[in-house]
C-alpha cells in the first residue's frame, strides 16, 4: 500500500513518535511524505520515503494528485487545528480528494493508530481490489 504521511510544523514531532512505534507495520508499504516531515522520519527511523516538497510550497497538491490518479491508498495527515495555515485552501483541497476517491484519511494520532492496525489486519484491503479493477 502507499501511504502519505504529513504533519503540521507543531505536529512533527508526534509524526516521529507514531513512526518509531509503528515502523514495523510503514516498513512494508511504500511511504511519502512532504518535505521536512518526510527527512524526519527518515532521520529518525530510517525508514525509506519518498519526499515531496513542503505543504506550502506544493507538496500538498502533489499528494492530492496521486490521489486522484488512484495511486495512494492512505492519507496520515496529523493537522494543527489551532494554528492557522497559509495553505488552508490546498489543506482542504487534500480532506476533498480522500473522500471522493475513498482513501482513508486520519487527521490525528488515535485515528492514525486505528488505521494502522486495521491495514495490519486486511480490513484497508478494499484499496487492492480498487487497484486490481482499474488495470
Amino acid at each position: 500500500m502507499k501511504i502519505a504521511l504529513i504533519a503540521h510544523d507543531q505536529k512533527k514531532e508526534d509524526m516521529v513518535e507514531f513512526a518509531i512505534a509503528y515502523k514495523p507495520i510503514l516498513e512494508r508499504h511504500e511511504l511519502f511524505a512532504t518535505g521536512t516531515t518526510g527527512q524526519r522520519i527518515i532521520d529518525a527511523t530510517s525508514l525509506s520515503v519518498t519526499r515531496f516538497r513542503s505543504g506550502p510550497l506544493g507538496g500538498d497538491q502533489q499528494i492530492g494528485a496521486m490521489i486522484a490518479n488512484n495511486d495512494m491508498d492512505m492519507v496520515i495527515f496529523f493537522r494543527d487545528p489551532l494554528t492557522a495555515q497559509p495553505h488552508e485552501p490546498d489543506i482542504s483541497a487534500l480532506m476533498r480528494l480522500s473522500d471522493v476517491y475513498h482513501v482513508p484519511l486520519a487527521t490525528n494520532m488515535g485515528t492514525a493508530e486505528v488505521l494502522l492496525k486495521g491495514l495490519e489486519h486486511g480490513f484497508i484491503d478494499f484499496r487492492l481490489l480498487a487497484e486490481r479493477r482499474s488495470k
